[in-house]
This record gives structure tokens, sequence and C-alpha cells, in this order.
């Protein structure tokens, strides 16, 4: 009703008795009130304090009614708690009362209670500080206050998400009638988070390149969590190349005087074959290390050079940080990708968001430069088989959201938009969605992955899906390419990024459910163009790697990985592993396991001193599944006098020494594993005792209570430096999802970053017609490749 005058009202309706003035005053206000905060900018992963300012509005609060300061799931903002002030990340709620109109009553809420739940709103603004009221009413023109990260009582404050993202929101919800029907309070708080200062150099490029060919390598600073770095206004970088131990190659470069702070190297010299060895320093910063980056030149390499993509990247149309320019010009200019596969979530994105994307990718899209492709991402329950990603292999319009047909496209359809709370399934089960695409198996490539919803391998469909992602920022999936192998699928190696915070092509590792690299995946093309790499990507020439720009190849007489073929008497297979930080093993598998192995270390020469103490796995296969780890390394009647960590991803990932013979660590593990390298004194006389704790998600309640793995809550491993002198490798199985821990005996020589050679294989078909051999190998900073798989039919 519009507002009346008091000379109005009094016309209308007479005498009455209301508080002086508060009318007019509540008309003024906004319905559901506003939240003000002081907020402006960030920088990703610092810490801070933040003042969320509820002011309520005309709708006043009932009593039991409740506010909701949310954000979106993905973030990887520290989990908030609410039991002990002087502690990190601590949140609270008072009320402030506002004043009084003359004959109104005071408010007689009597206090607030304050949680936090990371599934507490719906997607995508799942994460939720919630705030109840208790035992009476707000009234108009109070204030209720949320400091996340309340810094009164001696604590540090909250650190927040850290990765970049423009324009971060809290968007605040009220249940103003206490009926637990909410509404969002208009006018979400919203800032951005950017960069902070250099901290490292990072390359991105080609690994194996034929002689005179072109090798364009990208070369960027990041801030200290990852990001790359903004504005740095031409800041000089010294490029440095050596050729078999002789430099070719000595440039002072600039990086971009505005945006991203990158620069494009494009003339190094390939002509003379060898390991073409590139430093990159940022002159004006002493204190940020020069990075190296390898690029191995072979005249018989039979392709251009070592292709990459990553077939699996989100934007903001859905789930993912940034818009969709941003993130795919991300994975061009700064990643370094050669193909990039646009993923947009099938049951959210709009119509009108698909075609303005699929356009963009067109426009994108450069034969010889850059291949992009559209894709979607089938989002089925596990029990509907599972997240499977679409890859439109063709330049024609795709068939999405609707088939040529008309038929539904999508599994089901809902996004935040959307009048109405109902969910209709589309193209539901996942035979459906195969049902879509069967008619033109060329043009799709269906992939099969564990994200959220992981896939369940009870359902495959030869021709649609070629390639199984096992490896995303959500972890690695070793396990996942084994069961392919044990059912007889023919499915090729791939690892893509499955990336929501903007960082593509090998992305950082966060904090929450994305605790790793994002992968790429390497492909064996003739050419950079849609078809052949789409023909490629479909006859399964690819590797998988942890998101390094490693190389694995495989081949058998004239067939390489990923073929399907025919052949008489035992099988030799010739490979090839190309790193950077030097390999720990190789090992061959076929369905039945480990069929071949190499130990690197093993073979230059074990050392007296040097030890590695290793653990890894993950608590579960689906979505909550990674291990924390808190423990102890202890050392009875030997010295420790040094140590350092592999497989480490942030600073929030630590180990120490608490004394002479003790070392702690704390660290997070989603399939991956952390190590430990310890030289210790007299280890043929001393005991070693690995011993602590394994927690996992907290989805509700107090992050500072933990939630031990209720398979495995504890671990504790004891043995003497003789068993582990005799043994050499000795590892300890802990249930969940390959859990471990290892100890193992270490090399004083570097490690190699190529090792090929070549091993034999019994002409012996497995249960399914055929047999399929793979090859994994580790370096000894966990990263890994995994070559797709050679099927071979012995005759």
């Amino acid at each position: 009703m519009k507002k009346m005058s008091d000379a109005e009202l009094k016309k209308k309706l007479g005498d009455y008795t209301a508080p002086i003035g508060l009318y007019g005053k509540t008309k003024d206000m906004d319905f559901l009130g506003k939240v003000t905060c002081h907020i402006d900018q960030l920088e990703a992963g610092s810490w801070q304090e933040i003042v969320l300012d509820y002011e309520v509005g005309a709708s006043g609060i009932a009593d039991g009614a409740w506010l909701k300061a949310t954000f979106k799931f993905y973030s990887d903002w520290a989990l908030f708690q609410t039991t002990v002030p002087s502690d990190a990340n601590y949140v609270s709620a008072e009320y402030q009362a506002g004043p009084l109109a003359e004959g109104q009553s005071p408010a007689t809420v009597q206090s607030l209670k304050v949680r936090f739940d990371q599934k507490g709103h719906e997607r995508p603004f799942q994460k939720a500080v919630i705030v109840d009221t208790v035992d009476g009413y707000v009234k108009p023109g109070d204030h209720i206050i949320i400091r996340l990260g309340d810094r009164r009582f001696g604590g540090p404050g909250t650190r927040i998400q850290t990765f970049v993202e423009e324009g971060f929101r809290f968007r605040c919800y009220i249940d103003p009638l206490g009926t637990s029907r909410f509404c969002d309070i208009p006018g979400d708080i919203t800032f951005d988070i950017v960069p902070g200062a250099p901290s490292k150099m990072v390359m991105a490029g080609s690994r194996l390149v034929k002689k005179g060919e072109k090798v364009p390598l990208k070369i960027r600073a990041e801030d200290n969590w990852g990001n790359t770095c903004w504005n740095l206004n031409n800041e000089p970088v010294e490029v440095i190349a050596t050729l078999n131990g002789k430099q070719v190659y000595d440039k002072t470069l600039n990086l971009n005087s505005d945006g991203w702070a990158v620069v494009n190297v494009t003339d190094l010299p390939t002509n003379v074959d060898g390991e073409l060895e590139i430093t990159a320093t940022l002159v004006n910063h002493p204190r940020v290390d020069a990075s190296n980056f390898y690029i191995t030149i072979d005249s018989k390499f039979a392709y251009p050079r070592s292709y990459y993509g990553d077939l699996h990247v989100h934007s903001d149309d859905t789930v993912g940080t940034n818009n969709t320019t941003y993130n795919l010009t991300y994975g061009r200019d700064i990643a370094g990708l050669d193909i990039l596969g646009y993923t947009a979530n099938d049951f959210q994105i709009t119509k009108d968001r698909w075609e303005k994307a699929v356009d963009l990718i067109n426009d994108l899209n450069k034969d010889g430069e850059f291949v992009c492709y559209p894709g979607t991402e089938w989002c089925g329950n596990s029990c509907a088989g599972g997240d499977h990603n679409v890859v439109f292999l063709r330049d024609e319009t795709p068939q999405f959201p609707f088939d040529k047909d008309g038929n539904v496209a999508r599994s089901f359809e809902w996004n935040e938009d959307m009048v109405g709370d109902t969910i209709m399934p589309g193209a539901w089960p996942l035979e459906e969605l195969w049902a879509t695409y069967i008619d033109d198996p060329e043009g799709h490539l269906l992939m099969p992955h564990v994200g959220g919803r992981r896939c369940i391998m009870d359902w495959h469909h030869p021709v649609l899906e070629r390639l199984v992602e096992i490896e995303s920022a959500w972890g690695h999936f070793p396990w996942l390419y084994e069961d392919v192998m044990r059912r007889g699928y023919k499915l090729g190696a791939s690892a893509n990024g499955d990336e929501h915070r903007g960082r593509c092509g090998g992305g950082v590792p966060g904090t929450a459910v994305f605790g790793t690299k994002g992968g790429v995946t390497g492909i064996i093309a003739d050419k950079l163009d849609r078809k052949t790499v789409g023909e490629a990507v479909r006859a399964r020439h690819t590797w998988a790697t942890t998101g390094e720009r490693l190389v694995g190849l495989t081949h058998c007489g004239d067939n390489i990985q990923g073929d399907e073929f025919e052949h008489k008497g035992a099988a030799e297979i010739n490979y090839r592993f190309l790193g950077d930080e030097g390999w720990d093993e190789i090992v061959a598998y076929d369905h039945t396991g480990i069929i071949w192995a190499r130990n690197l270390q093993k073979e230059a020469g074990y050392s007296d001193r040097r030890i590695r103490i290793r653990w890894g796995g993950a608590r579960i296969k689906d979505r909550y599944r990674w291990a924390d780890w808190k423990g102890t390394i202890t050392i009875t009647n030997g010295i420790i006098n040094s140590f350092n960590s592999h497989g480490f991803e942030h600073d929030e990932e630590t180990c120490g020494r608490i004394s002479a013979t003790q070392i702690r660590f704390r660290t997070d593990t989603y399939g991956d594993a952390d190590a430990i390298d310890i030289d210790i004194s007299n280890l043929e006389n001393c005991r070693i005792k690995v011993k602590g704790t394994i927690d996992g998600y907290v989805k509700v309640g107090n992050p500072l209570d933990g939630n031990p793995f209720v398979h495995c809550p504890t671990f504790e491993w004891e043995m003497t430096g003789q068993e582990l002198l005799e043994g050499g490798a000795l590892r300890k199985e802990l249930g969940g999802t390959e859990l471990f821990l290892a100890m193992e005996r270490l090399s004083d020589q570097a490690m190699p970053r190529e090792v090929s050679g070549s091993f034999k294989v019994d002409a012996k078909n497995g249960p399914h017609g055929h047999r399929p051999v793979y090859l994994a190998g580790r370096q000894i900073d966990d990263g890994k490749v995994w070559t797709s798989a050679m099927f071979i039919k012995f005759k």
C-alpha cells in the first residue's frame, strides 16, 4: 500500500493508538532490511576480520526466526568455528537495539546463537553462517552484527578464500516470519579477491618437441597461493636456456604492462637434439625463486610436439569462478594449454548462457594455435551412472539443451533463478544420455569421471565413452583405471582440472574439496585442429598427468598407447617417461594389477643414511574423500641431521622439528601422497616410529572437534632401521581408499628426468579376450603420469 501521511491516516482511521512516527519510519525502510560491509577488496589467502551489519527491515524478525549469511560452496575459505574466541576463524553474532519511537516497546530477543553449516543453504550459496534468535522477536531498525574472524578476543582473524575472484559475494537471507521460508535480502555484499605479491615463477609449455619445430612457452609470476599476479607493470624477466650444458639463449623479457603478469616466449632454439633447460628469474624480486622448465628436442619424435589439454573447465555460467572469457583465455594465455574443453553443468546452465558460451568458444578456436571445444557435464547421481562429460568434437551446433528431435538433453533442470522448486528429470538415467548422441559417436567424446557424483562403472558404452578421467583437482584415482581394466573396458587415460576456481590447465591446489593440482591430458596428434585432436582423443592416444607437463609414451611395434591390436607371441613394450623433478618408480599394469616395476632409487644405489616416510590415499571414493593427517615421526637411538618435505601443496600443510629426534606433520591427501625425506645418523641401530590421527570432512558442527575416520582414526607403525635397510621399501595398508604408510630407502644420487626401456609381456589374454597393458610413473614430488592402455589380443 502507498505510504500515507499523518493527516491521511487520521482521516481514514479516526482515533487510534500507535507509537508516534513509527508508521512513517517503517514505510521508509526496505521491507527485508539491508546488509552493509566495510570491505571493497581483499588479498587471496590473507587473514582478515570482516563485519556484516544487518539492519532489520520493516518486516522485523519473529521469535525463533533465522538469518543466514551465505557464500558459494566451492570457496575454500577457512571453516568458521564458534567455540574458542581466541582461536582462528572465530565467528560471532551480536544484537544491537536501534532507537525506539515514542510509545514503542523494546524488542524481546534475549540472545543470538550462531553456527556454521557447510551445506546450510541451496546451491550454489551452500556455505552458511546461521544466526538463530532466542526467546523473543527483533524490531525494525535493530542490528544483527556478524563478525567473521572476530579479533576482539585475541584471535588472528579468518583466512579468506585462497583463489582470486572478481565479485566474490556474500548473499544474506532472512526468515522474517519464523516459518523457515527464506528470502534473500536485496543487495549482495560483493568485493574482489585479488592476487598477492609475487612468490614464484612458473612456466608451461611442451615437454617434448620435434627438432626444428617451434615451441611456445608461457612464463608467469604467481603469488603464494598460486594465483597469477596482476599489473606488475613490465617487470623484467631474465630467461636463460642451456642445451647439453651449453648456453644457447639469454634474453630479458617483460611481463605484460597490465593485466596478468605473463610473457610468451616463441623463439627458443630447437635445431639441435638434447634437453633444453630454461631458467626464468624475476629480476627485481630477489626473494622470488627462479624456476626451471625442461624441453626435450628429438629429431626422431614422430609428431610436432607434445600437446596438452584440459577437457573439463567450468566457469560462472554454472558453479565455476569468474566468467567464461576469463577461464578460457586463462587456459590459453596463462596455463599454455593447446586444447581446452569448456564444461557446463547440464542441469544449471540457461539456454541463453550456453549459446553465448558456444559463440565465444568458436571465436577462440584457431587451427594450429588453440583448440577449444564446447561441452557439458551430465550430472546424474552415482546410482544412475554418475558424472559424465560430453565433449562436442565437431564444428556443428551442439545438440544441447535439446537434441535434433527436440528432446531434453539435460539430466534435469535446476538453477537459482528458476521459479518453483520442482525437479523434473530429462535425459535420465545414463542410457538416455547415450541415446541422445549415439547417432554420431565420432562427433562426441563421453568421459566418465570422479567429481562430486562419481561415476560408477556398472554402466559403460564402448562406442561413445573413450576416455576416463583418473585425476583432477578432486584427487588422484588410480583405483578407477584399475577397475576399468578389470571389467575389460577399453578406455584411455585422461586427467583434467574439473576446475571451479578459475585456474585451469594444472590448477593450483586449494584447501577444501579441491586439494590437489588439476590434471592435464597429454595428446598425441599430427596437427592442432578440432578434427585431428578429436580423432586422437577418440583413438585413446593420450596420457594423463597430475598437472605437470610430464610425458609418458608407450609402443609395441607400430602400435602406440590406446591402440587395440592383435599380436603373436610375447609382446615387447617400449616406454619413455620425461619429467621435471626426477622419477622414483615406473610400474606396468594389466587387468590383474602390477606386472612389472622399476625402483629408480634402488637402481641408483641406496644411501646408508637417507630414508623417506610417505603417506597418502583417501578415506572414501566419494566427494568428501580427503584424509586429514596429523602425526609425528620419532627416531630412537639416532639423530635427525636434516629433513625436507615433498607433495605439500600449500602453506597450511606443514612439518617441523620438535626436537633432535622428532618431527611433526599435518597434511591432507585426496588419493595423492605426501612425504618427508630424512637424513639419519646411526640408521642401522635406530628405531623409527610413525604415529598419528586421520580425520575427515566436517560437514556440520565445530571444525575444531575434527571428524575421526571411523575405520582408522589413529595409526602407529614402528620398525628398526635394520629392518628398513634389509627391506628397502616397506608399506602398511590402513584401509579406506588406498590409505597407506610407507618407509622407503633413498639414494644419494639425483633421480633421472628421463627414463626409457622395454620389457616383455607373456602372450596371455585376460578373461575378456585381450590383455590391457599400461604404465604409470611417479616422481619424487608425487607428480604422476599414466599412459593409456594398449589392448593386446594375443593370437
